[in-house]
């Protein structure tokens, strides 16, 4: 299909050039003395509007549009710094050689870097270099009348001719009422023009427009959003703050102080499995209290998140938090509260930490072990859990004494104990001699149930198991995007639909009168593409236009009827002399 610059006139192939008189030798460029015509020279401003049409066209958006998503693949295959610092400072660790050269060209941080923002950038400058002139002349094509009809129908591929009994105007009735409703049309004293498929480009501009507000909004949400993680114990309650965050990671734009004053607490979490300990269900019953005021009785469950203050409230885990009471070797309780153990396989065999440095006298504690909710305690005295519901719980913990190195001011991992200035605690092994070098002493295991208090040994105090709450990991998402993002979403899909599926059609239509009365109607049809569908839509007008008209003195003639069918069957197909020129 032609240009739009050239709709008006699909016929012309003429250039403004070529028109008037023909060019003389006097207007060409001066040749230089090796016989070349001279290239003017571009400019600064020459080649900065070729860069600009280069990033303009359809080639290189998808271009753009591809290497943004290999550029995002690297957030895939390496540990992100503002979703998890601890996997990459772990990475630096185990690649010393390669974590530095990754940092440096931002592989941990990809969505962030330079180079990401970049492309980023000028996949959105592209897009809106290219939509921009397409909607001035789709809205000029749509202000403007359907394209002139053309002098010569026959070189259409779409074309037929007939002779018909009506009269050229109760044709021109007919033909614009079949085109009525499909068409836009317009009555032209060389004939009816009429076109169709204006939703096509519409299509085409509303997905690209879409695409441009995905992209806005995918920014919007990385600037103006937050996620937190937190781990809310059985009875305990949760307050949006930042210090009641495990972790918490705002937008560039967010500020703590913008963070809605909602809070909730975990009154009861459940869970549910079969006899081969898959999981089945699991749900938190929460209450929650909205910044007004309000309040109400949610359940949370995987993939069901709980709303509040705006954020959604999602459950990513859960596990056990054994209530622990600490004394030091005086009998003052040196450290109380309920401490999660993160499971570590599918029977909820769960790993945890409990740090005490209030201990009165001495050197601070360090416990650290795992938590068996079925314990079954080899002849060995090596325990594991065979099922993940606490049907015989146990806490198996070692113990390490000296300096925990929380007055350093160094932030630690409350799942990880530093035994840099620490000591493991033994105790004498059966049969051996305290103090003895080979094998007088073991390191001391703590077995303990529930309700069960254990002494230290060395006299550092004493350990008691209370009791036995769960805890939910819940991930907090507050992204004011996600709205905006399912609406271009859709409209994208509706817009690519109708750029793919709406036929873009003209269609012209000549009437002139015939012999007898009657009128001859010629028709011709042009798609954009392959469309299956147009010889059979202009048979449909030219049937409207009414049946042709046989030609009586050609069936009164005695000659050959296979020759007055070949006749009949080259005026159907529009044959003839014009179609030899074609």
């Amino acid at each position: 299909m032609a240009r739009p610059t050239n709709e008006t006139d699909p016929t012309n192939l003429s250039s403004k050039a070529g028109q008037g008189r023909a060019p003389a030798a006097s207007d060409a460029a001066p040749a230089p003395a090796g016989g070349r015509p001279a290239q003017p020279a571009l400019g600064v401003r020459g080649w900065a509007r070729w860069m600009w049409r280069q990033l303009t066209s359809m080639r290189v958006a998808l271009m753009l549009l591809l290497l943004l998503a290999v550029a995002a693949l690297p957030g895939s295959f390496f540990p992100q710094q503002p979703q998890n610092p601890d996997r990459v400072s772990q990475y630096h660790l185990d690649h010393p050689q390669l974590a530095p050269w990754l940092d440096r060209f931002g592989f941990f941080d990809v969505y962030g870097s330079p180079w990401f923002a970049a492309i980023y950038l000028l996949l959105f400058t592209s897009l809106i270099g290219c939509i921009l002139p397409r909607i001035a002349v789709h809205w000029r094509a749509l202000r403007s009348q359907p394209p002139r009809v053309p002098r010569n129908l026959e070189r259409f591929p779409a074309h037929e001719e007939r002779t018909v009994a009506a009269g050229p105007d109760d044709v021109r009735t007919r033909v614009l009422a079949a085109l009525k409703g499909r068409y836009r049309t317009a009555v032209t004293p060389e004939g009816i023009t009429a076109e169709r498929g204006y939703l096509r480009e519409t299509g085409n501009i509303v997905f690209h427009l879409s695409l441009v507000g995905l992209l806005v909004s995918l920014a919007a949400g990385q600037l103006f959003s937050y996620r937190g993680q937190a781990v809310v114990i059985e009875g305990q309650s949760f307050a949006n703050s930042v210090l009641s965050y495990d972790s918490f990671d705002p937008g560039t734009f967010f500020e703590p102080d913008q963070l809605e004053p909602f809070t909730f607490t975990l009154t009861k979490f459940e869970s549910t499995f079969n006899e081969v300990a898959q999981a089945r269900n699991f749900k938190g019953e929460l209450d929650v209290v909205e910044p007004d005021g309000s309040k109400r009785s949610e359940t949370i469950r995987v993939n069901h998140p709980v709303t509040a203050g705006g954020a959604n409230v999602y459950l990513s885990g859960n596990g056990f938090a054994p209530v622990i009471t600490v004394r030091d070797g005086v009998g003052k309780v040196a450290f109380s509260g309920a401490v999660p153990f993160l499971p570590q396989d599918g029977t909820y065999t769960s790993k945890g930490v409990v740090k005490v440095p209030d201990v009165s006298t001495g050197d601070q504690l360090g416990l650290t072990g795992m938590f068996l909710p079925t314990a079954l305690v080899a002849p060995d005295g090596t325990a594991q859990s065979i099922y993940p519901q606490p049907d015989n719980p146990m806490l198996a913990l070692t113990l390490y004494a000296g300096d925990l190195g929380l007055d350093d001011g160094v932030p630690q991992n409350v799942y990880v104990l530093d035994t840099e200035r620490m000591r493991q605690v033994y105790e004498p092994a059966p049969g051996g001699k305290p103090g003895s070098a080979e094998g007088g002493q073991k390191p001391v295991s703590l077995m303990i149930r529930p309700g069960e208090t254990v002494q230290l040994p060395e006299g550092l105090g004493s350990v008691t198991f209370e009791s036995l709450p769960r805890f939910a990991a819940l991930d907090l998402r507050y992204d004011p995007s996600l709205p905006y993002l399912l609406t271009f979403a859709v409209t994208a899909m509706v817009g690519l639909f109708g750029s793919l599926f709406v036929p873009r059609r003209r269609m012209w239509v000549r009437v002139r009168p015939g012999e007898d009365g009657g009128s001859v109607v010629e028709g011709a049809a042009l798609a954009r593409g392959d469309d299956p569908g147009l010889d059979k839509d202009l048979e449909r007008v030219m049937s409207a236009a009414g049946a042709a008209r046989q030609n009586e003195d050609a069936q009164a003639s005695a000659g050959p009827p296979a020759a007055a069918t070949g006749e009949a069957v080259a005026t159907s197909a529009g044959a003839g002399p014009a179609q030899e020129g074609h």
